[in-house]
């Protein structure tokens, strides 16, 4: 199995089944959460459907207005369109079997993050500079949007960023990430 580590949060995937080898309709996962992880930034996926069950710890959850804990054995799905973020709040790793359809390109998403990461380009919470998330926002608005601010003015504000972004050299695909 293959696995990939943000060397800044401290999250772990395990690729289970990927869309190469669904052709495309299931990416599976083992996300590992380190102890007293951080909130990711609100998010939704325009077009999939993600589902998520715990199998050793705690999560906490962000969805639908509320924010509640998941422990082993609970389960929830998240609908298309849905803002959420997942994190794990406890003192012991955390671990969630993770199932995003379709697949699209979400594996290259997290590689291209997490290679980042490992390359100190991200800040303290795994976050790339505004000039790469520009980059990356547009290549992936199918698989990963952010919740704010709405996505009408990422378009504009991201399309205006994107020129600069590219001539200080930044990509919104990185080769040595996805090999």
């Amino acid at each position: 199995m293959d696995t990939i580590s943000n060397s800044v949060t401290g999250q772990q995937l395990v690729f289970l089944q990927t869309g190469k080898t669904t052709n495309g309709r299931l990416l599976e996962m083992e996300s590992h959460y380190g102890a007293r992880s951080i909130e990711p930034a609100p998010h939704y996926h325009p077009v999939q459907t993600e589902h998520f069950k715990v199998l050793e710890g705690e999560i906490r959850v962000r969805v639908r207005g509320e924010v509640f804990s998941l422990k082993k054995g609970e389960e929830i799905l998240i609908y298309p369109g849905e803002v959420h973020s997942m994190w794990n709040p406890g003192d012991e790793k955390t671990i969630v079997n993770w199932k995003i359809e379709p697949a699209l390109e979400t594996e290259a998403f997290f590689r291209t993050v997490y290679g980042l990461a490992r390359d100190g380009k991200t800040n303290e919470a795994g976050m790339p500079g505004l000039l790469q998330v520009a980059l990356l926002a547009d290549q992936y608005a199918n698989e990963f949007r952010l919740a704010r601010p709405p996505y009408w003015v990422q378009q504009i504000v991201f399309g205006l960023l994107k020129p600069l972004a590219r001539l200080k050299g930044l990509k919104a695909v990185y080769r040595q990430y996805l090999e």
